[in-house]
């Protein structure tokens, strides 16, 4: 037992260990002296110096980093950023030697008092000039901003070097920070013609001006007056390409004079927009309710038509007279029915515009909104005499607004009623004598009166103008016609707009209802359209096609009607229609029954929506004007049938061709052609329209006739 005991005492003896003492005169005792590290800290920063001395060594003598390069990057970076500092900061210059430093800054802390600037000849050559009162004036509002913002703006100009691309954001418009915070009250947009609320554009978009007209062709693309300026680059030698021909610009404006003109340009922009009144849709009512209106069109906006509905439709039960919660569920209501194509929903659309109209307290610009896009939409349902009363209602509360009554020009041109449309142009065009959609309309209503030369003009002056609504096909094509009427040349030019404009396929083929792809060739060989056993039938029996309209012509002459699309300068031309618009006319196939039969077996023709089969007589001294077809989806045969010779041919393009009795003549009428008829007595032809061969089965059932 004393034997364990000694050995404990022992090993608890021999686990204490002696105070070590280092080098440094510290003593350490204790486990922390036992297990701890054998060296101080201050042997660790020894041993990294030396490792940095060393690696250092190496890196200079093996050359691993170009230090001249690193340096002079650095250098040019502080000397750049300098010039930035001087030039957002040259403005508190006090002593006139070009930057500012301490010395000015002393001055501005009144530390010391401004010294008197000396002449030019007092300066030094290396000295920077006084800057130009041109950009003083510019830097004055920077003296404000800095005073607010810091080193904000020295930032701004670092980044302008490369440009961030525009936030974008279809779905949710933000409230302007500068307005009172009713975005429907202060719309950043106008109104379309339809009544539609145009998105906000984005900063890179030119505006759609107030009262532009949508037209079944495209809008024009060239630049608009009224469009902000682009800061102007800096010159680079030689012509820069461009998509439009440019204004010439004369000399190149030395900097100063180049900011100048910016800042006026901004300048006069700026008063525009201003000038440019924003419609204002809410009332007091709608302000008191705006979180909920936000929320609902914000929901329309995002494309979430149903719930949009439902959220307006619940406005309007909680607040029936509020004329924009009445409004927002039209939209909704109109939206709807475009995805859904839902002639329904767009009749519920249309009475409750006029519901929101209705209102009491409705704003102006607001009842403007709901009556132009009901009119619209009535259109679109073809109820032009509702359409014609709802414009007509907005004329009496806007008599003085000449975008409204040309719109209502248009309503009488789509009931047929050129007579009405006319008289309303006529009131545009003597208080806007240079309104350009007054004068294309009335143009076409003078040319539809064959007034030929009287439309000219009109047409003429109303594209040159360049304004909303004019850049039409319909008014290439007729001011191009007119031309050709009475001899000018001209009217090429115009047909070449035209096509550069996207209205027709080419200067030749102008057709105005098509289908793209379609090949296109003015003449056709039979093998080419597919229909060899249609024109075999017809070539076969063109003696009893013939016999069979002889006959009616000598016993009922009254079955030819006169040619009624004004297309002839001169002479009588007659038509015997059996098949129009792929359904037979009436009981025209009583008087030639066996000519009847052999066509009802080819339904390329008999179902073919957008032209015609008829029997076509013409006198000795006709002359058809050049013209086109209004489709190309349609092929033309012509089977002789009476053909005295010579003096008759055709000119399709710059070919021109003679029909010959029992053949058959294919071509495209969406090509320009043109008839002489010179010979001694009449000439009989045959006229069968098919199908484009090139139109799919679902396209022919599809297509709206013509």
């Amino acid at each position: 037992m004393a034997h364990r005991k000694n050995s404990k005492s022992n090993s608890k003896k021999e686990g204490k260990t002696a105070p070590v003492e280092h080098k440094n005169g510290k003593r350490s005792d204790g486990p922390a002296a036992e297990g701890g590290p054998r060296f101080s800290m201050f042997s660790w920063f020894v041993v990294l110096a030396l490792l940095g001395v060393w690696s250092s060594v190496a890196v200079l003598y093996f050359d691993i980093v170009d230090y001249d390069s690193v340096v002079a990057r650095a250098q040019e970076f502080r000397m750049n950023f300098s010039e930035v500092l001087q030039g957002k900061l040259a403005a508190y210059d006090t002593d006139g030697d070009g930057d500012f430093d301490a010395e000015d800054a002393k001055v501005l802390l009144g530390l010391k008092q401004p010294e008197e600037r000396g002449s030019p000849e007092q300066r030094t050559e290396t000295s920077q000039p006084v800057a130009e009162p041109s950009t003083q004036r510019a830097a004055e509002p920077l003296e404000e901003e800095t005073a607010a913002s810091g080193s904000q703006d020295v930032e701004s100009d670092i980044q302008a070097a490369v440009p961030l691309p525009p936030f974008e954001d279809s779905a949710f418009v933000p409230d302007d920070p500068r307005e009172d915070g009713h975005p429907y009250e202060e719309e950043t947009n106008t109104i379309d013609t339809t009544g539609v609320l145009l998105e906000e554009p984005q900063p890179d978009d030119s505006e759609v001006e107030p009262g532009r007209y949508l037209t079944s062709s495209r809008l024009s693309q060239e630049p608009e007056a009224e469009e902000r300026p682009e800061p102007a680059p800096e010159p680079t030698p030689g012509p820069q390409p461009s998509a439009e021909p440019e204004p010439p610009t004369g000399t190149v404006a030395p900097p100063e004079s180049r900011q100048e003109a910016e800042a006026e340009n901004r300048a006069e922009a700026s008063k525009e927009k201003e000038k440019k009144k924003k419609p204002k849709l809410l009332n007091k009512l709608d302000r008191t309710i705006k979180p909920d209106l936000d929320a609902a069109e914000k929901l329309r906006k995002k494309g979430k038509l149903d719930e949009a509905l439902k959220a307006f439709d619940s406005l309007v039960r909680r607040h029936p007279q509020s004329p924009r919660a009445r409004y927002g569920k039209a939209q909704a209501e109109d939206d709807l029915a475009e995805k859904l194509r839902s002639n329904e929903l767009l009749q519920r659309a249309i009475a409750t515009y006029g519901e929101a109209a209705e209102l009491p307290d409705a704003t102006p610009d607001l009842l403007r909104a709901a009556l132009r896009r009901r009119a619209e939409r009535q259109q679109f349902l073809g109820r032009m005499r509702g359409s014609l009363a709802t414009l007509q209602r907005l004329l009496e509360v806007f008599p003085d607004d000449v975008g409204l009554r040309n719109d209502l020009g248009v309503a009488h041109l789509l009931l047929g009623d050129n007579k009405g449309a006319k008289r309303i142009y006529q009131q545009v065009l003597a208080v806007a004598p240079s309104n350009g959609f007054a004068k294309v309309h009335y143009g076409f209503i003078l040319k539809a009166e064959n007034q030929i030369a009287e439309s000219i003009p009109y047409l003429k002056e109303g594209l040159e103008s360049g304004e909303p609504g004019t850049d039409d096909g319909r008014f290439y094509f007729h001011l191009g016609d007119a031309l050709q009427r009475v001899g000018d040349d001209s009217a090429y030019f115009w047909y070449e707009l035209g096509h550069q404009r996207g209205h027709f396929a080419s200067v030749w083929q102008r057709s105005l209802y098509n289908v793209e792809g379609l090949k296109a060739q003015p003449w056709w060989t039979p093998q080419e359209t597919g229909y060899t056993d249609l024109v075999k039938m017809l070539e076969r029996n063109w003696r009893t096609i013939r016999d069979e309209a002889l006959a009616v012509m000598d016993q009922s002459r009254g079955r030819f009607l006169p040619e009624e699309e004004n297309l002839r300068e001169k002479g009588e031309w007659g038509q015997y229609t059996l098949w129009q618009q792929g359904k037979r006319a009436g009981n025209a196939c009583q008087g030639v029954p066996k000519t009847c039969a052999l066509m009802e077996r080819f339904p390329e023709a008999t179902g073919c929506k957008r032209g015609q089969i008829k029997f076509s007589v013409m006198q000795p001294g006709t002359h058809v004007w050049p013209h086109t077809g209004p489709t190309n989806c349609r092929l033309r045969m012509h089977l002789g049938l009476v053909v005295p010779r010579p003096g008759c041919r055709i000119r399709c393009t710059n070919q021109t061709r003679e029909w010959q009795e029992g053949k058959v003549l294919i071509f495209d009428d969406s090509f320009e052609h043109e008839v002489w008829q010179e010979a001694a007595s009449y000439r009989l032809i045959f006229i069968v329209d098919v199908w484009h061969p090139e139109l799919t089965q679902n396209q022919r059932q599809n297509l709206s006739p013509i």
